[in-house]
């Protein structure tokens, strides 16, 4: 790839996550019957956000800086290892998925820290939620890439989501569906989504990843909501590019393809939200078990 190339592929890893946030917006306001905020909502709160000032606490060190500023930087190193409408990701190289996994778990590790910095309780048990529920999600995650790595013979993400993929679809259809079943429970999971996580509550003792950011303002927490927009971005990314096959053809036909994907994935995961309840903390483990579950009977079927 051109550096012209990856510039643009991370230009749009910053700026498309807030059209995808507001799909999800538009999709369960008119779920619920409501005409809801327009689609370029989250775009007008991020620029409102980025003008104001910042208002810090006596408590707060370098690291709630850092938190935020970590966070977007992570998930744009991320952004670059997955291919979005290209036939190869801007950075591939063997072992890549282990470093894409563990970026985003330095972005959280830096999350976290910026909330314990505050002194605050309830940012400190939202911080001990985030990390417990990451744990059990990243068994998950590996699992199912390590059933595209037995189908794949590769240890790269680019080489995970080859051309062929409808070829990948008619030799090992279920194991694959099997593993696109449980990236998407740890998309949610890792998201903060429901049925995990409800982002737009403001109740403490329910929040998540939001009770992390009670004490963020200006723009800070508009860094931090960009991170989080993006982290949502690229993981769909590397689940579309896994479920979806991207037409043979002109490369703008490629990336109108990837978009309408990442736009129609959306679209589910605001239905999802729109005809789920949040689960009690006591059952989220039982589905990221489940999930995990899924990827190892994947394997169980390709290995057999």
């Amino acid at each position: 790839m051109t550096p012209l190339g990856a510039i643009a592929h991370l230009a749009l890893a910053v700026l498309l996550p807030p059209l995808l946030l507001g799909v999800i917006q538009r999709t369960k306001a008119r779920m619920a019957g409501r005409r809801g905020a327009p689609l370029l909502q989250p775009y007008y709160d991020l620029a409102k956000l980025f003008s104001k000032g910042i208002v810090l606490s006596r408590t707060t060190t370098w690291v709630f800086l850092a938190g935020p500023v970590v966070a977007v930087a992570t998930a744009s190193l991320a952004s670059l290892l997955v291919p979005f409408g290209e036939k190869a990701a801007p950075v591939s190289f063997a072992g890549d998925l282990v470093l894409f996994a563990y970026l985003f778990g330095l972005g959280r590790f830096f999350t976290v820290a910026a909330a314990l910095d505050t002194g605050s309780s309830f940012e400190g048990m939202g911080g001990a939620r985030e990390a417990t529920f990451s744990a059990l999600a990243e068994p998950a995650l590996f699992l199912s890439l390590l059933v595209l790595v037995i189908v794949r013979q590769s240890f790269s993400l680019s080489g995970l989501v080859g051309e062929d993929q409808s070829a990948l679809w008619a030799t090992a259809g279920v194991p694959v569906a099997l593993a696109c079943l449980s990236l998407f429970v740890v998309l949610l999971a890792e998201n903060s989504r429901i049925p995990f996580d409800d982002p737009t509550t403001h109740l403490e003792l329910t929040m998540i990843h939001e009770v992390m950011l009670l004490d963020h303002s200006g723009p800070l927490l508009g860094l931090a909501l960009l991170g989080a927009a993006q982290k949502l971005l690229v993981q769909s990314a590397l689940l579309v590019r896994i479920a979806v096959p991207l037409p043979d053809g002109p490369e703008p036909l490629r990336w109108a393809a990837f978009l309408a994907a990442i736009l129609a994935l959306g679209v589910v995961i605001g239905l999802v939200e729109s005809t789920m309840a949040r689960l009690r903390l006591r059952q989220v483990p039982m589905l990221l078990i489940a999930a995990s579950l899924l990827s190892a009977f994947g394997m169980v079927l390709l290995v057999r």
